[in-house]
Order: structure tokens, then sequence, then C-alpha cells
């Protein structure tokens, strides 16, 4: 399932030469995957409250290939990559128009309330599935 947001860049997002400071990519991609469960069905409050379950980055490749600007419309896309039972991997890019900017591989893990890897509840899991 592939998911699309867009977003603008404003200037609190941008360095002294009005292009976008490198941390705040993973900020975008972060709304992206927040926008991607979040059309899954998965309210990520009620996950924490019911189960104690979390997500958490394990890790991120990331590819900066060109800079976003003050006042770019962006695209977020979230594609899903890999899932399995405690972890799930996505590739996201961040487009203005048809030109990549930027591009990352992240894994994700479900951990419990004492921070350790547990499996995917199963009504996340089944989403992920479908």
């Amino acid at each position: 399932m592939s998911h699309d947001i867009t977003l603008r860049v404003y200037y609190e997002d941008t360095d002294l030469a009005g292009i976008v400071y490198y941390a705040n990519y993973l900020k975008f991609i972060e709304r992206g995957r927040s926008e991607w469960l979040r059309t899954l069905g998965v309210d990520q409050l009620a996950m924490q409250r019911t189960t104690g379950h979390v997500f958490a980055v394990r890790r991120v490749e990331a590819d900066y290939l060109r800079p976003a600007r003050f006042d770019d419309l962006l695209t977020v896309t979230t594609d899903l990559a890999q899932g399995s039972a405690a972890r799930v991997v996505v590739d996201q890019k961040v487009l203005r128009g048809d030109e990549t900017l930027f591009t990352a591989r992240v894994t994700i893990a479900c951990l419990d309330g004492k921070g350790r890897p547990v499996r995917l509840p199963a009504g996340i899991a089944g989403a992920l599935r479908s």
C-alpha cells in the first residue's frame, strides 16, 4: 500500500541559505509514516493505552539527493517494503513534483512498555498484510 501526504516548507524548516535543514527530512517522513498508519486504522495512542506497545525507529538508511527550499510544496510517499511479526520496513521519498529529493528505508520495531521488542498486535499485523 502506498500513501502520500503533501506539506509545504516553512521558514522554520530551513537554514540560513533557505535550504531545508537535513534533520527536518526525518520529521517530514515521520509525519508520512504517522499518516500512513492512521489510514490503515492504527491509532497509536490507543495502542499504547490498551497494550502498552509503541513503535520506535530502529534503523534509517537515508540519501539526500537534492535540496528542498523555502516555500516548496513537497510530497512524502510511504510504501511498505517488508513486514514481520515484530517489525515493519518502509520505503519513503520526499518529492518536489516529479523530482526525488530524499529517499529513506526505515525499520520500525514494536516495543512493550519496558522498551523490549514484542510482536505487532494482531490487528496491526493484519492491516499491514491486507
